[in-house]
């Protein structure tokens, strides 16, 4: 696992006191999420549960307790180079039921809350190839497009409640899920990016926690119901 950056602590913190679930705390973004928020202040009740289990979200959030902000850190096998003729049931229903039944149910179990107070936030670490078609990875797309789909609406039904619910449309981001050293160090794989991405390089863990940290903070509170592209001009919307 990649190291957990440090981060400075602030003067003036943009969560003091807030209390922030993260989940799959352990991977993907959630060391530099946990490392960051901490910084600035947060009380950050980290999960690294399995989130399929009968129960495990409505748990995880009792468990919590007051929740100012829910930070929906959820990651699943891409199944990258599988064709959709090729693609059994199994691995279809995998990334739905890792990325998009805890998303609804952490939702379904913190909103109340949320709506009592007129105050909350919600941020989901999401994908970018929601919104740009990519050949042989039409589960983790699907999975992931119904996640902006999901943010989409439930953004619009909260906001009256002074609940903003949003997405970071992400890719070409460190984490040791998708680009481990190994690859990031291959000469293909580096041609590759240049190719690929606009500014030529990975974002940093670093950089997607600071925009994560804008959303859950007050200063993105116009921000409604948005999946936001985070992927160095891979993608534009």
């Amino acid at each position: 696992m990649d190291v957990i950056p440090s981060f400075g602590t602030s003067m003036n913190q943009r969560l003091a006191g807030k209390r922030v679930v993260l989940t799959q705390a352990d991977d993907y973004m959630g060391p530099a999420t946990l490392a960051l928020f901490e910084a600035e202040g947060a009380i950050v009740i980290t999960d690294t549960s399995d989130l399929r289990a009968a129960g495990a979200c409505e748990a995880l959030i009792k468990r919590a307790g007051i929740v100012d902000v829910l930070i929906a850190n959820l990651a699943s096998p891409n199944y990258s180079g599988i064709r959709a003729v090729d693609l059994d049931d199994v691995s279809w229903a995998t990334t739905f039921d890792m990325m998009v039944h805890p998303l609804h149910r952490l939702c379904r179990a913190v909103l109340p809350q949320m709506q009592t107070r007129n105050d909350g936030k919600v941020v989901v670490y999401g994908s970018a190839t929601a919104l740009k078609g990519l050949k042989t990875v039409t589960a983790y797309s699907a999975a992931r497009a119904a996640q902006v789909g999901y943010v989409q609406s439930l953004g619009v039904e909260v906001a009256p409640f002074n609940i903003q619910v949003n997405l970071i449309a992400q890719n070409y981001v460190e984490n040791p899920v998708y680009y481990p050293p190994e690859l990031r160090n291959n000469e293909r794989f580096q041609a590759s990016l240049k190719r690929q991405v606009p500014l030529g390089r990975l974002a940093t863990a670093e950089e997607d926690a600071r925009f994560a940290l804008f959303l859950a903070s007050d200063e993105s509170d116009f921000f409604v119901g948005q999946a936001i592209p985070f992927s160095g001009g891979w993608t534009q919307r």
